[in-house]
Formats: C-alpha cells, sequence, structure tokens
C-alpha cells in the first residue's frame, strides 16, 4: 500500500500550515477556520482566555492583558490568528467566524461556546499585528522602537490615519473630527492631482500641497500651516497616558460597550534582553488596563512565560504580572495533536495496514531505533500510536521542536523563520510527501526535514551542504540523495540541540528510513559515512561525539590541525593526567607496622620520566601504544624483572592519545591567536576552548578506562588482580614489587621511636623494646648487617658518616625509616660495638650527654659530621688491670662490666682524686719541704693523662700498660696522704719553726748539745721517706726547746743590763731641760717596749739585736732633746721692728742679725768605730787605731755642730 493512499486527505493538498500574522484573504483563512484544530490543550486555553475576556465586557476589569507562550511552531501565532477572527467576528464566506467552531463542533464545552458567542457580539476593533515587523526602518536591534511608539502606529493605521508619522495622523485625526477631512482630501486632490493616502508616504516633499489644501479649506493661514509642516519634521512627543487617553476617547466615542484588542505576535522576542522595553509594555499595559477598564485588551505572544522572562530582567515588573493575569502556554503535545490530526489521519485501511505491519515487525522496530545518551525520546508505544504517526516516529516531534528553536537562534537568515515562515505543520507535511509515492514500511529520516528549511538558513550553514553535495570524494556520482550529505543535514540539525548526543548509535536510529533496515549494517554505512566527513574537515569528532562544522568553524579547525604537537607534550600530558589526577599517589604505604613503611617511585610514561630529580630505588612504568621499544609479554616481563619496577601495559587504543593530541593543538591555537576579534569567529574560538575542555575531559575518561583494562607486569611476571580499580590494581603491584626488592625489610622486627632511642642511650628499662614473648634481641639480622657495613670500612682505614649509613639503610634492600637506621647506631654505640666521632673528636658518653648524642644522631646537620668506627672491646686481662688499679688506688670494685661504664667511673674517681692532688700541691708550693712531692707529682701525671683518654680501647690499652706505675703509686700515696691528713704535718710545721730559729741563731750559739739535737732532727726531715721516724721529732725538739731556752736566759741578762744604762743616760740628760715635760714620757715608753721585747725574746740573734736597738734609741732620744731645747730657745729671743716717728712701721725696715747659737748632734761611737776588736802588739797599732778613729770622727764634725760620741 504506497503511503499517500493511508491518509485521511490527501497529503499533497495545499495547506496553509505556515500562519503569518498579517496574511488574511479570505480563502485563506476559510481554509485556517475550517482545518483548525482544537487539541485538548487548545480546549483549556480558549476556556480561559474567553473567561477572562467576558469580565470586560459585561463590566469593568483592569486585568486585560493575555500572555500566549509556546515554543517555536507550536502554533501560538495560528491561535492568535484565530482569536484575532473570534473577536472581530470576521465574515468568511458569508459566515461569521465563531460559526465555523459551532458546526464542526470544535469547542466541547457549551459554557466556553456561549462566553466566544458574547465576545464575538461585541462591537471590536481588533489590531493584529507582528510587532518585529511594524517597528521603525532605522530600528536595530539595539536601538528598537519603543512599545507605545509602535502601539500608536498600529492604532492609527487600524483607524485609516497614517501611521508612520504621527503629526499627519493627529492632523488626519482632527480633520475628522471637525468634518473637512474629505474636503482637505478633495483640496489636495485638485491641487496635486493624487490621491492623498497615496501621496501622504512622501509627506516631505509635498508641504506646499499640503499646506495649500489647508488653507484652501479655511483650516489653517499659510504661515499656520507652514510653521505646522516645518515642526511635522521633528520628534513627535506622546507619553502613555495621553495614547491610553486617545484610545480610551476612541472607546467612548464608539459607544455600545465598544472593545479594542491589540493582539501583537512575538512580543518577547522583540523585547529581548532590553529592560526598557519590558517596562515600556509595563507601563502600556498599566495605563490602558487603568484608562479603559476592560475595554482595551493587550494579547500577546512568547516564547518565554511572563515569569522567567520578568525574572531574568532584574527589575521589578509586578505589576506587569498583575495585568497579564490571563496566561496560556501552548505544548509540544499540542503540536502533535494538530499534526497528527490535520495531515497524518488515516483511513480505515491504512490504520488496519499499518496496524498488522506493526504487530508483524513490533521487536525488530525496537530494536531498529534505539538511543542511548540517557535523554528520553519517545519511540512507538503501540500499533495505535505507530498507524497515528507513521510515517514519523514519535520522537521527532519534540527533537524538530528544539530543532526549529536552535536554528532560529544560529541558523536563519534575516526574519522570516523567525516570523513563522516554517511551521512544524508545513515540515511534517512536506517531508512526507517525499515519501509517499513509496510503500508502507517506508520511515522520515530525520535528515529529510532538513530540505524543508534550507531556504531559510544562512549560507554559513547552507553552503557547507551544498559543497559537499559538489564534493567528488563525498559524492561521486552528483546524487540529488547523497547517504554521506544526509550524514552531514542531521549532524547539522541536530549541532545545537540538547536532546540529542551525535553518536553513532544514535546517528544511525536518526537516518533509519525503513523499518526493515539493517541497524548493523546501516551502522556501518554511518561510520564509514563519518570517517569520509571527517577526513573532509566537514565534520568534528570529540571523543564519540561527532560535532558539524560550519565555514568558520572549518578554518579554524584547519588551522587548528596544522599546529604541531610534539610527542613528548603528548606523554607529558599523559603523564599528567595519570599523575596528577588517576594515580596522584606519591608515595606507596607499606602495610606492615600500620603503614610506618612508605616508598618513593619514579615515574615514568614511555621512559620518559614525569618530573626531573627522581632517585628512587623502584619505579612504575606507563606503557602507551605509542611505545616503540616492544610490548609483547616477554619483552615486558624481562624488563620488569631487570628494572626493579612496575610496567603498566595500556591497550593498544589510541583514543585518548588521539583526544590529548587534539586538546593541545587546540590550545597552541587559542594561544597563538587572538588577532582575530570578528564576534562569529569569537564564538568559534569560545567553542573551541570548551571543546578543549571536553577533549581533556574525555582523554581522562579513555584513559581511564585503558588503565583499568592494562596488563601490569613486575618481579618478571604478569600480576594477576581481580580489582578494576586502578589504585588498587597499582598498589597491589607495587606491594608486590617491594616484597622482591626491600627483602631485608623484614629485618626490622620490632617498631622504634624516638623515646626508644633516647632509652637505648641512658640505658633505662624504660622504654627498651623486646621482641614480643621472648628474651631475644629485637632488629638483631638489622644490627648485625649495620656491624658488618661499619665494620667493613674500620678495615679498609675509613669511618662511615651518617649520611652514607642513613642512605645504604634507607634503599634497597633495606628501606628503613630515619627511626630506625638511629636507633640501629644508638645501640650499636651503647652496646659498644661501634665509636662514634664528630669533628673527629670521640664521642662518648663520659664527655657528652645523652641528649647531646641524641641530637648528633637526629639533627640533619650532622649527617655527614657523625662518623662511626669499629669499636675494639677491652679484653679480660685488660679489664682485671683496671678493676686491680680501682681497688688499690680508689678502694672500690667497679659497678658494671660495661667498657663505657668502666671507663666513666675510672675517669670519675680519677678527677676527685687529681683534684685533691692539686689541693696538696698548694701545700708543697707554700712548704717545699714537705715529704711526697715527688710522688704527687708523679701521680698527677699518670692521672692526668688518664683524663685525656676519651676512647675506651686506649683507656684499658694504657691502664694495663701501666698497671705497675699505678700500683705504685697508689702504695707510695697511701703514707704522703696519712701525712697531710694525721698528725705528722703538725709536728713537722713545729719543727720547720724550731729549726728556722736555730738557722737564724746559730752564730750566737756555742753549744754542742743543741747542735747535735738539731742535726738529728734535720737528717730525718731530709729523708725521701720520712713518715716512720717523724714520730722521734718531738722529743728532739722538747730537748731542743729546753737547751735553747736556758741559753736563751743567759743571754738576756747583759742585754737587759744596756738597756737600763742607756735608759739612765737618757734620765739624766733630761735633768734641768725645759722639754722634759713634752718628751720625757713617751722616752720611757720606749724604753719599756724595748725591755719587754727583750724578755719575751724566744731567740738569740733576736736578743742580740736589742742590745744595739737600746743603744741606737738613746742616741736617738738624745738628739730629740738636743733639738727639741733649740726650738725652746730660739722662741724665748725677742724680735722688736723699727718705729717711724708717726708710730708706723717703716716700709722697708733695717736687718738686725740675731747671734748664731750652734746645735748638737748625738751619735753611738759603736756608729764611729766599726771595729769590734782592736789588737794591738806595738805603737804603731796604736797609732794606727787612734789615727783611723780621728778620721772617723772629723767626718762626723759639721759646721755650727756639737758632736756628743755615747760610749
Amino acid at each position: 500500500m504506497y503511503i499517500k493512499s493511508m491518509f485521511a486527505k490527501a497529503i499533497d493538498r495545499d495547506i496553509k500550515g505556515v500562519i503569518k500574522v498579517g496574511q488574511g484573504d479570505d480563502e485563506n483563512v476559510k481554509q485556517e477556520l475550517e482545518e483548525y484544530v482544537v487539541t485538548r490543550e487548545l480546549q483549556k486555553h480558549f476556556a480561559d482566555f474567553f473567561a477572562s475576556y467576558k469580565k470586560g465586557v459585561v463590566g469593568n476589569t483592569d486585568k486585560m492583558g493575555v500572555w500566549i507562550s509556546g515554543f517555536f511552531g507550536s502554533g501560538k501565532s495560528h491561535f492568535l490568528k484565530i482569536l484575532s477572527y473570534i473577536l472581530d467576528n470576521r465574515m468568511v464566506d458569508g459566515k461569521a467566524a465563531i460559526e465555523y467552531f459551532i458546526e464542526d463542533k470544535k469547542i466541547k464545552d457549551e459554557f466556553v461556546l456561549a462566553d466566544m458567542k458574547l465576545a464575538a457580539g461585541v462591537s471590536s476593533d481588533v489590531i493584529l499585528f507582528n510587532i518585529d515587523s511594524k517597528s521603525g526602518m532605522g530600528d536595530t536591534q539595539n536601538n528598537k522602537e519603543a512599545i507605545l511608539s509602535v502601539f500608536l502606529k498600529v492604532f492609527n493605521q487600524h483607524l485609516g490615519y497614517y501611521g508612520a508619522n504621527p503629526f499627519l495622523a493627529d492632523l488626519e485625526r482632527h480633520l475628522v473630527d471637525e468634518g473637512k477631512y474629505e474636503e482637505f482630501k478633495t483640496a489636495f486632490f485638485e491641487i496635486r492631482g493624487k490621491e492623498w493616502a497615496e501621496s501622504r508616504h512622501q509627506f516631505r516633499f509635498i508641504q506646499d500641497h499640503v499646506c495649500q489644501s489647508l488653507v484652501k479649506i479655511d483650516y489653517m493661514s499659510m504661515e499656520a500651516a507652514k510653521n505646522w509642516c516645518e515642526s511635522s519634521t521633528g520628534v513627535y512627543n506622546i507619553d502613555v497616558s495621553t495614547f491610553a487617553k486617545m484610545v480610551n476617547d476612541y472607546i467612548k466615542k464608539k459607544g455600545n460597550n465598544h472593545h479594542v484588542v491589540f493582539l501583537v505576535d512575538e512580543i518577547g522576542q522583540y523585547i529581548g534582553d532590553d529592560s526598557k522595553l519590558m517596562l515600556n509594555l509595563q507601563t502600556v499595559t498599566e495605563d490602558l488596563g487603568s484608562a479603559c477598564k476592560g475595554k482595551a485588551w493587550v494579547v500577546v505572544t512568547s516564547q518565554q512565560d511572563i515569569d522567567s522572562i520578568t525574572k531574568t530582567k532584574g527589575n521589578d515588573f509586578s505589576k506587569i504580572q498583575g495585568r497579564f493575569d490571563t496566561r496560556l502556554s501552548l505544548s509540544s503535545a499540542n503540536v502533535d495533536e494538530v499534526i497528527r490530526k490535520r495531515i497524518l489521519q488515516k483511513t480505515e485501511s491504512g490504520n488496519q495496514t499499518l496496524g498488522l505491519l506493526y504487530d508483524e515487525k513490533d521487536t525488530i522496530i525496537k530494536n531498529l531505533i534505539i538511543f542511548n545518551d540517557g535523554i528520553e525520546k519517545k519511540l512507538y508505544s503501540d500499533r495505535k500510536n505507530f498507524a497515528a504517526v507513521y510515517p514519523f516516529v514519535p520522537y521527532q516531534f519534540n527533537l524538530l521542536a528544539s530543532v526549529l528553536t536552535s536554528i532560529r537562534t544560529h541558523g536563519a537568515s534575516g526574519k522570516h523563520l523567525a516570523e513563522g515562515e516554517r511551521s512544524m505543520l508545513a515540515l511534517f507535511k512536506e517531508s512526507a510527501m517525499k515519501v509517499m509515492e513509496q510503500s508502507e514500511g517506508t520511515i522520515v529520516p530525520f535528515n529529510m526535514f532538513y530540505d524543508a528549511l534550507e531556504q531559510f538558513l544562512d549560507h554559513s550553514h547552507k553552503g557547507v551542504i551544498i559543497r559537499a553535495l559538489d564534493n567528488e570524494y563525498l559524492n561521486p556520482e552528483r546524487l540529488d540523495d547523497c547517504f554521506e550529505v544526509n550524514v552531514l543535514k542531521t549532524l547539522f540539525m541536530i549541532k545545537y540541540v540538547k536532546e540529542v548526543v551525535a553518536n553513532v548509535e544514535n546517528i544511525t536510529s536518526l537516518m533509519v528510513s525503513d523499518i526493515d533496515d539493517d541497524r548493523i549494517a546501516l551502522k556501518d554505512k554511518v561510520e564509514e559515512a563519518l570517517k569520509k566527513l571527517v577526513r573532509q574537515t566537514l565534520v568534528q569528532k570529540n571523543g564519540e561525539i561527532y560535532v558539524f562544522l560550519t565555514d568558520e568553524e572549518q578554518e579554524i579547525n584547519r588551522e587548528i590541525e596544522s599546529q604541531n604537537v610534539e610527542i613528548s607534550e603528548v606523554i607529558g600530558k599523559v603523564a599528567e593526567l595519570i599523575f596528577d589526577g588517576l594515580y596522584d599517589e606519591k608515595k606507596y604505604r607499606y602495610p606492615k607496622f600500620n603503614g610506618r613503611y612508605t616508598f618513593g617511585f619514579n615515574q615514568f610514561v614511555d621512559d620518559r620520566p614525569y618530573k626531573a630529580n627522581q632517585n628512587f630505588d623502584i619505579s612504575l612504568k606507563i606503557l602507551t601504544p605509542n611505545y616503540e621499544m616492544g610490548m609483547d609479554a616477554t619483552t615486558l616481563r624481562l624488563a620488569s624483572g631487570q628494572g626493579r619496577c612496575v610496567i603498566v601495559a595500556l591497550p593498544d587504543d589510541k583514543a585518548f592519545l588521539d583526544e590529548i593530541r587534539s586538546s593541545l593543538k587546540i590550545e597552541k591555537y587559542l594561544r597563538l591567536n587572538t588577532s582575530n576579534t570578528v564576534t562569529k569567529y569569537e564564538q568559534i574560538k569560545e567553542a573551541k576552548r570548551v571543546e578543549m575542555r571536553e577533549r581533556s575531559s574525555n582523554a581522562r575518561i579513555f584513559l581511564e578506562e585503558s588503565l583499568k583494562n592494562a596488563e601490569i607486569y613486575t618481579n618478571g611476571d604478569l600480576v594477576q588482580i581481580k580489582s578494576k580499580d586502578i589504585a588498587s590494581r597499582i598498589n597491589e603491584s607495587i606491594g608486590k614489587l617491594i616484597d622482591a626488592v626491600y627483602h631485608k625489610l623484614s629485618y626490622i622486627d620490632t617498631v622504634v621511636s624516638e623515646s626508644h632511642i633516647r632509652s637505648v642511650l641512658k640505658g633505662t628499662n624504660s622504654g627498651q623494646v623486646t621482641i614480643e614473648g621472648t628474651n631475644n634481641v629485637p632488629n638483631k639480622l638489622a644490627l648485625n648487617d649495620m656491624l658488618d657495613f661499619i665494620s667493613g670500612n674500620s678495615m679498609r682505614h675509613a669511618k662511615t658518616s651518617m649520611k652514607s649509613i642513613m642512605e645504604r639503610f634507607s634503599k634497597a634492600p633495606y628501606g628503613f625509616v630515619e627511626d630506625d637506621v638511629e636507633w640501629l647506631v644508638a645501640k650499636l654505640f651503647k652496646e659498644g660495638d661501634i665509636s662514634l666521632f664528630v669533628n673527629n673528636e670521640a664521642v662518648s658518653l663520659l664527655n657528652k650527654s645523652e641528649d647531646e648524642v641524641y641530637r648528633y644522631l637526629n639533627r640533619k646537620e650532622y649527617l655527614e659530621k657523625l662518623l662511626a668506627d669499629k669499636r675494639e672491646k677491652a679484653n679480660d686481662k685488660q679489664k682485671k688491670a683496671v678493676r686491680e688499679v680501682m681497688k688499690e688506688l680508689f678502694n672500690l670494685t667497679p659497678m658494671s662490666d660495661d667498657d663505657d661504664s668502666m671507663l666513666k667511673s675510672f675517669q670519675q674517681y680519677t678527677s676527685n682524686l687529681k683534684n685533691d692532688l692539686e689541693k696538696l700541691e698548694i701545700h708543697y708550693k707554700n712548704e717545699p719541704s714537705y715529704p711526697g712531692i715527688s710522688v704527687i707529682k708523679t701521680g698527677k701525671s699518670l692521672l692526668v693523662n688518664i683524663l685525656a683518654i676519651n676512647y675506651s680501647a686506649e683507656f684499658f690499652k694504657v691502664v694495663d700498660e701501666k698497671h705497675d706505675e699505678f700500683m705504685d703509686f697508689a702504695e707510695d700515696f697511701e703514707p704522703v696522704k696519712a701525712f697531710f691528713k694525721g698528725d705528722q704535718i703538725d709536728i713537722w710545721n713545729r719543727a720547720i719553726r724550731l729549726i728556722k730559729i736555730y738557722d737564724e741563731s746559730k752564730t750566737f750559739i756555742v753549744n754542742a748539745e743543741i747542735e747535735l739535737v738539731v742535726s738529728e732532727v734535720k737528717s730525718i726531715m731530709k729523708k725521701a721517706t720520712p713518715y716512720s721516724e717523724i714520730r722521734k721529732i718531738p722529743e728532739f725538739l722538747d730537748r731542743y726547746t729546753d737547751l735553747y731556752g736556758s741559753l736563751l736566759s743567759n743571754m738576756e741578762v747583759p742585754v737587759l743590763t744596756s738597756i737600763d744604762e742607756a735608759r739612765k743616760r737618757v734620765l739624766e740628760e733630761f735633768d734641768g731641760k725645759e722639754c722634759r715635760e713634752s718628751l720625757y714620757q713617751k722616752a720611757m715608753d720606749r724604753f719599756t717596749e724595748i725591755s719587754e721585747k727583750a724578755k719575751s725574746c724566744n731567740n738569740v740573734a733576736v736578743l742580740q739585736n736589742i742590745k744595739v736597738e737600746a743603744d741606737a734609741l738613746k742616741v736617738r732620744i738624745l738628739n730629740e732633746i738636743v733639738a727639741e731645747e733649740a726650738k725652746i730657745a730660739a722662741l724665748k729671743q725677742p724680735i722688736t721692728p723699727p718705729v717711724t716717728s708717726d708710730d708706723h712701721v717703716a716700709e722697708n725696715p733695717p736687718v738686725y742679725h740675731q747671734p748664731k747659737m750652734k746645735s748638737q748632734k748625738t751619735v753611738s761611737i759603736k756608729s764611729i768605730n766599726s771595729e769590734a776588736t782592736w789588737r794591738i802588739e806595738t805603737d804603731d797599732d796604736i797609732d794606727r787605731y787612734i789615727e783611723n778613729l780621728r778620721r772617723k770622727i772629723k767626718q762626723n764634725i759639721v759646721t755650727d755642730t756639737i758632736l756628743n760620741i755615747e760610749f
């Protein structure tokens, strides 16, 4: 059965499915009214509209606005036009418009029909217009004529006035009011020779004729007419209230409940984003409502409902929402119903044929047309639905509506499409006509709708299709119906819609043209066509999506394709996506000990390092399909086994690489091409920015999928992993690699931390670690390995730095953490297995605190300064020697057998003993005769040498070597210590004092017994070790004291006699002297003092000296007496100055010399005669002595001095 035979009405009949506001000849109007389909939705809209309109007919209302919204092609303009016919009570073919509704029973509800009849029966001026076409010529998108101006224009035109010039319209209105309009037109015709209506649009050029006509009918003088004409070419000013009053005056003038209805098509498109126009519409509607009270109505259409359009404008449009109280929205269901009833209605036989066909092909049809983008699309629901919409598919109704809206925005030229040139009805009718000669089973593919739209498309879109038809590669046979071009048409139509994703599966469904099509074959055909279109740069592939390209987009795409992207850039991006996104873990956390151990790994993609300075033991290598060194299993096993690496071999799918390369090309193009700022190019560039982000996103998705399905090799084998999670797969593989590479990590069997390190150094039990349940040494294997490493270096005479130790044991095959290494070093140090040095100075717990040693181990600044060396432990013989010396020298036994503890203890007591020796040295410095100085010096030298040793091995060696010296010192020091601590030092000190007295006076002592006693004492004190004989000294000292005392008593008598004689001589000299009073007592006190001194003296030499001292005192006092007497005599001698005649002292008195007195001087004969003995044998001897005495006496004689010589 042919498709054309299935339709109830001829599908190729002339249908005015294209409704243009302003097109209203009777023949078209009759068809519109006859074939107008009142759908279920429209039944409600008619009811709502006429219920609201009735309020203004039977009373007053200010809610006189109706807002009709619906998508492009939904039939809102058609609905508006039908309303105009009814309200205007239009007579068509002898019948009123309402009669067509009554006869065809289009309206189900009688009450609604009654409201419609009421409205049609009211006298009305119905003004229907498309506001965009009625706006001024000079207006552009940025300078549209105000809504008020358009309303005034169409109102004037409707009344027969010249709407384009409101000045002329006002003139015509005034002429009508005064009954002179017809007279004016006649006068104008007589003067001009043409009708006024045909000439008024040339007003600027016929002003003289207008003036003459106005003067001729006595309406104005020539001067007034010229002034009016001149002002009529300026700006016309009118406010909204004046316009509202103008309309209200007209309504009142007409009377009989007259109405004026403004039906405005596409108000929403005209207003656009201009809030001023929206505000103007609000003011016009508000003032008309207030002034006319429901007799003037404003009915508008818009693609957007009023709530959404006012919300986006941002200002307060609550008033306009109040005026437009009636809001009608036409949905796609309304269009579907109209199309089905008006053009797709089938005959009985047609319905039966299609029903049977559906029954037969039900499963095939459901599997043939499928969409996989997750967006709902209507498909055939049952046999009835199949018959109702055939040869179309249900999804095409909604999708085509979206296509029309998008083309209107992006691809329509001029205003044709915007004015409703293409309705959904016309598109479906024309598409159906193309298949009407086909048999049942044929389906209209989506590309067929393109032909009905082509003439209204702009060249950037249409030109692509035209050139594609002429492309020899795509259409070598120049067919009008070329499959590749049909695919291109389909891609164009869905380019800007969101309801369908342009992937291969969906495009295949859109291209189905018969229910018997083989979908697999059709899909292959589509894929082949898409490849050709992509190669011709007519279509672009973004991941799985294909995009139609305009001329400008093709140009930009060619520039993008010419950008050079190096393979290194692509691999770099792959690395970034993986290592900073899909698998962004920088370290692997080993599960042992709650993730205590983390391992860094080098990151590679195709042997290219992701970042510089990677120096880890293990590597993670990602191999892409671009890898050139071999991807076979044998090669990868070998590489993973030899290279300490995990190899992730991605499947041979380059989709992610292609997406990355395209994204990088776009990025380069956008970065380098910033000069072209033409709007359409900028829009395409912005789209390219979006595409670049999408491609990057697609690359990530594709790469993620590749990683999930990748083969992973490590330790020379393919890893079998069930999980598909990327991180889990890689982590499990790295874990296996770490078990192999860091196979000595298990040497750490006990967790250690800072507190454990400090405890080891302090030697305390708190914080010490042990293997649970045993007494074994923790981490023993690790300790052994570290000791072997340090010992090996020591054998080569090299110390091992902490840095070297840390590097060796933190890397494979150990992988220890810093706390582990520090604890191991501390443990070996504390156990005495190694020695530590800082700046070549030995570190021990004797010269450094535990905290200092910990800082050496822990601080980065000491990594290279801290050195370790194999330590030699003391042998039993050496330890025994140290114990014996300590026992003898310090009288104690060491508490610990530990080398360092013994060293520390020994040096501590040595230091104390050294301090004691230094204190004794002070005694020797004060008294060198004390015995044992050599012992002290020898001992101190031994102790100082020991204290200078910080290295235990050297300490034990030295003590062992000097064992005998230490033992001798210990033995020799005992009597010295006893000497200073006991009575011996007091005896020694007494002997020193008494011997000193003897030595000072031995010249005056002639006593053999005393000399013998002193000799005995001195012989004892001169011995090196006098300690055993010191006990004899007290007896000798007592005998000495007795003998010396007796001698002192005997020698004291002549000395006291000499003192008395000297005192007597002085007393004699005081007799008769005037100075006695002042000098006597002082002189006697001196003699008493010297006498007491002689009596208490215990030294013979001193006693003998006192005798001389007494003689000197006598001479001194005698000289003092002489001097004092001379002073007294001088004071007694008066001096009388000369006197002038006026009893004044003369200015220059004469000098009178006093008689000169001789002074006296007393000397001792002993000071003159120094010889104690005269030896006389002859007279010459006497003369010699006497002469010598004379010479010395003469030397003491001084002029004017009397010399007194005391014998």
